[in-house]
Order: C-alpha cells, then sequence, then structure tokens
C-alpha cells in the first residue's frame, strides 16, 4: 500500500489515500474526521504484515504526523519514503539504507532517447551525432528525455528540425529543476494551437490528482476548446487530443476503464509547474491555495479561470471572491480537492461562468446566483434538498452533477429538468427521477450520459435515444422480498455502459439487457438481479467485453462463448454462494481476465482448472487474478497467474 504526499499535501488526503490502497476506504470514511481516519488506519494495520511507500515527500512535518499511524509488530514490516530532499529522508531515519538516485550518464540518456522515438528501430545514421548532442543536452533527466523524446517521436526527422532542438537546449540545460523547466517548456512551445489550452488546463486540478477522464472531457467541453469537426463527436474529439498529449509524454494514464479507453490520468508535478506558470504569464488560469496568493498579486489579477484549494475557501477570504475587478472575466470557478465537511461562504457573482464546479461544498441553502449564470455549461454541486425548477433557466448547461449529502432523503429532480436541450450528462446521487412526457424527452435528445441513486419509475429512459453510459443505483432493502422491480425495462439501443444495483430484477430479464446491440460494458453490483440460477440465452450480448458480477446471490450460472462471444474481462466480487466458474467460460477465445475477488474457494479451484486447461491447449494469454483477503478476515492471500 502507499500514498503520493507531494509539496501541498494535506493530511486528509494522505490518510484518504493509504486507506484507499489498502483496501478498506468506504464512502463514509470521506465525512470522518482527520483523528477518525487515522485510528481506522492504526487498526487496519495491527498484526499485518505491509509494505508502505510514501512518495515524493517534501518536507519532515507530513512524516511527524503519519508515522504514529504505523504500528511496529516487529513482523518485517517496512516504509519506504521516496523525496528529492537528503536531510528529508536523513530525518526519517539516520541509520537506514539511503539510496541516491544518480542521474542518467550519456549512454544511458542515449538509449532512453531512442527507445521513445524510434521504439525497438535504429536511429538513422544522419540523425546519431545530432541524436546524442540532444540527450547529452537533457543533463541527464529523464523526465526531460522522455518528454523530448515524445517531441521528437512525432516531429519530422529532417536533421534541420533536430539541429535547432539541439541548439536550443544547448543553450538552456542544467541539473536542477529550474532549467528542466525550460527544456519541458520547448516541447509546450511546439503544440498545435489547438491543445495548448488543454495541456495549460492540467494545472486546474491539485498536484498528483487522478483526474477523471470523463470528467476532463466534459471541462474541456464546456470551455470550448473543443471546436466541432465533421463526422466526429466531441468526444472522439477529445480523446485524440488526450491521445496526443499521452504520446508527447506531456500527460501520463494511471488507470484503464473495462472498455478499453482511459479511466483515469495524471500530470507529473514539473510539468504541472509549467502549466502554472505558463497559465498565469499568458492570464489564463491563476491557482488560489493561499490567502497570500491573492494579497501579493494585489488588483492585477484578472483571469479567465480560477482553480481554488479548498484551504482557500475555508478561511473564507473577501479579498478575491467580492471584488467585482477580479471577477469580471472569470469564465470558470473550481474547487477540486477533499471534500468540505463544513460549509465556508462562497461568492458567486460571475457573470461570465461556463464552468462551476463546487462538487466538494455542501450547500446548506440553494444559491440562487446560479439560475443566474445563464452561461453556464458544467455545474457541479452538493446539496441537501430537492432542485428548484428555476435550475432549466440554464439553457446553455451540458454537464449537470449533484449530489444530495443525506443519504436518508432522495427529493425529486424537478419535471424541467427535462426542458434543458443541450444537457450530455446527467448524474444525481440520490434523487427521483420526474416522469416527463414523451415531448419534453424529444427536447433532450443531446444527452449521452445519466447517472443516480432512485427507487423510482424509469419508462422514460428509452426514449433518450444517445444515451451511450447508464448507471442505476436504486435503493435496496436487506430482503428481497422488498425490493420494488423497475415496471418497465428497457434501455435505449445506443447504450454501451450499463451500471445496475439494487434493482431485483429476475435473471430472466436479462435477455432484455443482452439484446443491446452495442453494449460493451455490464455491471451487476449489490442486488442488481434476483434468484440463483443465470441461465443466458444464446446470441445475446453481441459485443459485451467486460462483465462485473458483484454481491451477487449466483449459486448455478451457465456460460459460454455462445452466451458471451466477445467477452473480454470477468470480474467477481463477493460471489460467495457460487462456488463454480462455469468452465465454458474458458471456451471463450477472446477472454483474456478472470479476476476473482473474496469468492468461495471452490470458485476459486474452478478458475484454477480453466487457466490450467488452457494451458494445456496453447492459450497463454488467460490471466488469472486472485484476491482472497477479506474472504479470510483480512488474512492476507493474493496470486496473479499468467
Amino acid at each position: 500500500m502507499g500514498g503520493i504526499v507531494s509539496q501541498e499535501y494535506s493530511l486528509r488526503q494522505v490518510l484518504i489515500g493509504l486507506l484507499d490502497s489498502a483496501n478498506i476506504l468506504t464512502e463514509k470514511m470521506y465525512d470522518k474526521r482527520e483523528e477518525e481516519l487515522a485510528d481506522c488506519l492504526y487498526k487496519s494495520l495491527i498484526g499485518r504484515r505491509y509494505l508502505i511507500v510514501m512518495d515524493d515527500i517534501w518536507d519532515t512535518d507530513i512524516w511527524d504526523a503519519v508515522r504514529r499511524f504505523f504500528p511496529d509488530d516487529c513482523n518485517g514490516s517496512r516504509v519506504l519514503l521516496t523525496t528529492r530532499l537528503t536531510d528529508v529522508a536523513l530525518y526519517a531515519d539516520s541509520f537506514s539504507l539511503l539510496h541516491k538516485m544518480q542521474f542518467l550518464t550519456e549512454g544511458e540518456s542515449w538509449n532512453l532517447l531512442c527507445k521513445k522515438v524510434f521504439g525497438g528501430k535504429d536511429c538513422p545514421s544522419e540523425l546519431e551525432d545530432i541524436g546524442k548532442a540532444i540527450a547529452r543536452n537533457c543533463g541527464g533527466l529523464p523526465l526531460a528525455i522522455v518528454v523530448i523524446g515524445g517531441l521528437l517521436s512525432k516531429e519530422s526527422r529532417r536533421q534541420e528540425y533536430w539541429r535547432s532542438l539541439a541548439e536550443n537546449l544547448s543553450s538552456i540545460v542544467t541539473k536542477d529543476d529550474e532549467q528542466c523547466l525550460e527544456i519541458l517548456g520547448l516541447s509546450y512551445n511546439r503544440l498545435p494551437q489547438r491543445l495548448r489550452a488543454c495541456f495549460l488546463y492540467m494545472a486546474v486540478f491539485p498536484e498528483d490528482y487522478e483526474i477523471p477522464v470523463p470528467k476532463l472531457i466534459r471541462l474541456w467541453a464546456a470551455e470550448g476548446f473543443l471546436k466541432p469537426v465533421a463526422f466526429k463527436s466531441m468526444e472522439a474529439l477529445a480523446e485524440e487530443y488526450l491521445d496526443y498529449l499521452i504520446e508527447r509524454n506531456l500527460i501520463l494514464v494511471s488507470k484503464w476503464s473495462a472498455n478499453g479507453k482511459i479511466r483515469t490520468c495524471n500530470i507529473h508535478d514539473l510539468l504541472r509547474n509549467l502549466c502554472l506558470r505558463t497559465a498565469h504569464k499568458e492570464n489564463f488560469l491563476y491557482a488560489v491555495k493561499y490567502r497570500n496568493d491573492v494579497l501579493k498579486q494585489g488588483t492585477s489579477i484578472t483571469p479567465r479561470r480560477l482553480s481554488i484549494s479548498p484551504d482557500f475557501l475555508s478561511i473564507q477570504s473577501e479579498v478575491l471572491f467580492q471584488s467585482k475587478t477580479h471577477n469580471s472575466r472569470a469564465h470558470s470557478l473550481l474547487c477540486t480537492g477533499a471534500r468540505l465537511i463544513y460549509t465556508p461562504r462562497v461568492y458567486l457573482g460571475y457573470r461570465l461562468l461556463r464552468v462551476l464546479d463546487l462538487i466538494i461544498v455542501r450547500f446548506l441553502h440553494f444559491p440562487a446566483e446560479i439560475t443566474k449564470l445563464v452561461n453556464l455549461r458544467y455545474l457541479a454541486f452538493t446539496y441537501n434538498e430537492a432542485l428548484p425548477p428555476s435550475i432549466a433557466e440554464l439553457l446553455n448547461l451540458q454537464t449537470l452533477v449533484y449530489h444530495n449529502w443525506t443519504f436518508g432523503k432522495c427529493p425529486f429532480l424537478p419535471v424541467e429538468i427535462w426542458m434543458m436541450p443541450k444537457l450530455r450528462y446527467l448524474c444525481v446521487t440520490p434523487s427521483g427521477l420526474p416522469v416527463p412526457c414523451y415531448e419534453l424527452l424529444l427536447g433532450l435528445g443531446d444527452l449521452q450520459t445519466f447517472g443516480k441513486w432512485s427507487e423510482y419509475q424509469l419508462e422514460a429512459l428509452v426514449n433518450l435515444h444517445q444515451l451511450k453510459k447508464l448507471k442505476l443505483l436504486f435503493k435496496f432493502s436487506s430482503h428481497a422480498s422488498k425490493i420494488v422491480n423497475p415496471p418497465v425495462l428497457a434501455f435505449p439501443e445506443k447504450l454501451r455502459e450499463l451500471t445496475l444495483a439494487g434493482c431485483g430484477i429476475p435473471w430472466t430479464s436479462m435477455t432484455i439487457v443482452g439484446e443491446l446491440p452495442n453494449l460493451e460494458v455490464l455491471k451487476l453490483r449489490r442486488n442488481a438481479c434476483r434468484g440463483t440460477n443465470w441461465e443466458p440465452v444464446e446470441g445475446k450480448f453481441p459485443q459485451l467485453k467486460h462483465l462485473l458480477l458483484e454481491e451477487i446471490d449466483l449459486v448455478q450460472w451457465e456460460a459460454n462463448e455462445a452466451h458471451f462471444p466477445r467477452l473480454q474481462r470477468l470480474i467477481m466480487r463477493a460471489c460467495y454462494k457460487l462456488k463454480e466458474i462455469p468452465s465454458g467460460v474458458g471456451e471463450i477465445s477472446t477472454l483474456q481476465l478472470i479476476k476473482l475477488v473474496d469468492c468461495h474457494p471452490s470458485a476459486v479451484s474452478s478458475a484454477l482448472r480453466i487457466q490450467d486447461e488452457q494451458d494445456s491447449m496453447g492459450n497463454e494469454e488467460l490471466e488469472l487474478y486472485i484476491d482472497l483477503r477479506r474472504f479470510f478476515k483480512n488474512k492476507f492471500y493474493s496470486r496473479i497467474i499468467h
């Protein structure tokens, strides 16, 4: 387990990160105080042998803050720290092994550059001398070499171009962060104009933050960075932009989603510093972390975008929020980080706002100013009552994320929600969905993603013809007899991803889901289906690639290639009653992964037999992942088999 600390660390965030990596983080823990989180961490580690990695520590305070939460039971547990500062490393433990990373040699630098530019191929002889000069001028800094390599891999291989880059590098490089920023700036300066804003926007997010790609794409769209291209959706265009930046090593992939797309990404802290510096210089974005960030700038702050840290909101400063000079040009206000457990005062008089992301702020009363922000395209906030009908006055809104932070309540959304013609993404948790008339649904033809937690009727969804992603998380009782089924089970044909929880639908109704021609991802979570036997019908699920079964009461299940002809990933979590994975699963030629987490040992044995059978037939591509830690009450048993 481990956590990334960074310069802008928050003890609360570090604790949440450690709990998450230990697989014990729950939704309720986000509302706990630091002391309670620390107690949860300490109790989870007692008696266990652990390895904790704390990456990128910048000062001794954070080590002093967390070290007491790591119990020493003399069982071989270890803590590994990484830092750029020798004094921080020695402070943690002056008697432990200190490993100092060295700069790359000229040979190592050249080998790394070649790998990034040419893959496994040889460098053309006419570029070799220039290339070695470029590698040498990167000063042995791996990040600089990787970024420059990403640039060269996609640009011209003419000698003149390479020579120009080598000359620019030779004039600036030394072995410190400041000069490394200048090297990285060369890659930014060579970005196409349309991508510069997308790259600079990465500075909106905190250091070492895992950025959800779907959210990033929606923000890019709301900001107007994605110009329409014939026969190409905004999402497809955004994915091209993201791939371009990843190929140049300016953005890093963190996690992949079930359908093979990028789920989360991040950015190296030095590249983020480049974004911050350039964004501030170009008046593109200003990140406010402390009160002094505003005071030292005086009235010179007139950015188009404001990224506010929770720390700044907590002091409820009026220096920025109540200055007409400062807010007159602001198009975006975002506050990203740890969820606040109190309600700060937030000024919302930014008339030109396109983006308002305050999802971490709990509003006790609906901010009436929001409905006056007629240019809003992206709105995310947390509020504990029903939304007013006036929310429909935001006719330009593309994304609406509305969280209700008291899960005992479930207010209806206003029926006017269906009158927002540009809405493409709607996520409400929890809230009741009003049943609209057919004419209203026709006006909501652009909605592509919908997520909700509810217990109400859903007949209207079938008419959302552009819907591609749907999450239905129903409230459920522990008694199956009390689960209320949706009266009509019908979904739009363009649906690609479907998540169900708490629905209690009979397994026979999965035939309806199997008829969706474009469905690629199906996630059936707790009490999604009722019954102990699933007998799929042949010829269904023609495009399904990812199947997740979690906390399902299955006892018997049939599955083979005729039922799931294109299945690639089968993941099962906490399916305690199922004692055997169908042997026919091994016959699915496209299958790449079987993952079992906290399943019955007999089911694990059957999965091992499937893997052995596939090995004997020459199929060595099937990966088997087994994790039984919780099944055996935290006694560690984890196995990855190739």
